[in-house]
């Protein structure tokens, strides 16, 4: 019956990281598509994004920048990912490659990429976004 248990949960986990690995693959296609009102959905209204740069944005300066072209992505690949689950938060952590133009300049970054995601009203959102570049 432990066993049983033990096989069980670890299913269960499984399907959860998917579950979040999937979440995350949505978020880089709306980014990538620039798709303002999925992400106002994803995100949290408290959302900290802190980009590579070490600059932050709020959830609303972020997508303003997104809606005017100040930051335009061409593509966003996640390369692997880790998912762990706290309760009512999930920790995403991956490798991503990101290329684009932000503020007229382009960029072509390796990041690491950190997602906070919480359980608010019953949706998960991302409540904090953190990368960092990685060495060339």
């Amino acid at each position: 019956m432990i066993k049983l248990f033990v096989i069980a949960m670890g299913l269960i986990a499984a399907l959860s990281a998917q579950t979040f690995q999937e979440r995350d693959m949505a978020w880089a296609a709306a980014v990538q598509g620039a798709d303002v009102a999925a992400l106002d959905k994803l995100y949290t209204d408290e959302l900290i994004y802190a980009h590579s740069t070490g600059n932050v944005d709020s959830k609303k300066a972020y997508l303003d920048r997104l809606k005017s072209g100040a930051q335009k992505y061409e593509h966003v690949t996640i390369e692997k990912s880790r998912v762990v689950p706290y309760g009512d938060a999930v920790v995403t952590h991956s490798f991503v490659r990101t290329t684009g133009i932000s503020n007229g300049k382009p960029f072509d970054d390796h990041v690491m990429m950190l997602h906070v995601w919480v359980k608010q009203g019953g949706t998960w959102r991302i409540a904090a976004h953190q990368t960092t570049k990685l060495p060339q």
